[in-house]
């Protein structure tokens, strides 16, 4: 293990960077991508805070405010789903209900952003950060709506996109450049767990000191390892099926691909905890092998 190697940050969200003394790192990260002073509301609780063995692959959700009172949901992820856009959809309608009250004006609906941390493939493209966000053009015209409106006997002015939620997608594994800028440096770290020692990128300082590798104990230590192995597995088994022409097709053929990889990683020898993590099949499917 390099000495400027730390915990990967997948790991570290779900087991040190709950602590609210930790959470200027991922500050750090928010800030640097809207340049815009960030901070933590909370760690949200479900489904991917737990912390059995065989769920070390599910998500976990954080929530965040920025200097305007605006909310920021992240979401880190390893493993894929075929119904990534729905759910993340579904996220900021949640998140946008949550804070608004029976009775409330629309004027109380917040602008939410929604983060997701990518620890999978999906879909094709280029870049490792990708954007959208609601915007009105015309079909003939080629023009952006500006929407106009009366309040207080003034006229205000406003885009859609100050209203709609905004969505970023950090593609981790596809990051291979040098890292030149904050982002680009914190990109390299989700991706390698590599911080540079003199980095001044916000947070990652704070990385370095909270999150280093031979401060844990033995038994984390070889847990965490497990854990990262897991990892380059699945990513050797994606791109193995990329090359087969498994990774396009029907959900059917992802389910008989996901199969196929056990398989060949059972006769491999790997542990089915291994095997579990890598292709997200359970105990008892891989066991019928």
């Amino acid at each position: 293990m390099q000495k400027n190697s730390y915990i990967r940050f997948d790991w570290a969200i779900k087991r040190l960077l709950r602590d609210k003394a930790n959470f200027s790192v991922l500050e750090g990260l928010l800030t640097v991508l809207f340049n815009d002073k960030t901070k933590i509301v909370e760690i949200l609780e479900s489904e991917g805070n737990q912390q059995r063995d065989d769920d070390k692959f599910n998500r976990v959700d954080i929530k965040a405010k920025n200097s305007k009172g605006e909310i920021i949901i992240v979401e880190v992820q390893n493993t894929r789903e075929l119904y990534y856009l729905e759910r993340i959809l579904y996220g900021t309608a949640k998140a946008i209900t949550e804070h608004i009250s029976l009775g409330d004006t629309y004027q109380e609906v917040k602008k939410v952003y929604s983060i997701s941390i990518l620890y999978f493939d999906l879909g094709k493209g280029n870049d490792y950060l990708y954007h959208g966000q609601n915007r009105f053009i015309g079909v003939h015209t080629n023009d952006e709506l500006l929407i106009t409106a009366k309040e207080e006997g003034a006229i205000i002015q406003k885009l859609p996109q100050e209203v709609f939620p905004e969505y970023y997608l950090i593609r981790v594994n596809e990051f291979n450049q040098v890292a030149k800028t904050p982002l680009e440096e914190w990109v390299k770290y989700l991706k390698t767990g590599i911080i540079d020692p003199d980095t001044t990128a916000p947070g990652l300082p704070e990385a370095r000191e909270k999150l280093r590798y031979y401060d844990m104990s033995p038994e984390e230590r070889h847990e965490y390892d497990e854990h990262v192995n897991a990892i380059m597995i699945q990513n050797d088994v994606l791109n193995t099926a990329k090359l087969e022409g498994h990774a396009e097709g029907r959900a059917e053929g992802r389910a008989e691909g996901k199969l196929e990889d056990a398989r060949n990683l059972k006769q491999l020898g790997v542990s089915i905890d291994i095997i579990a993590q890598a292709t997200g099949l359970s105990r008892e499917e891989i066991g019928k092998l």
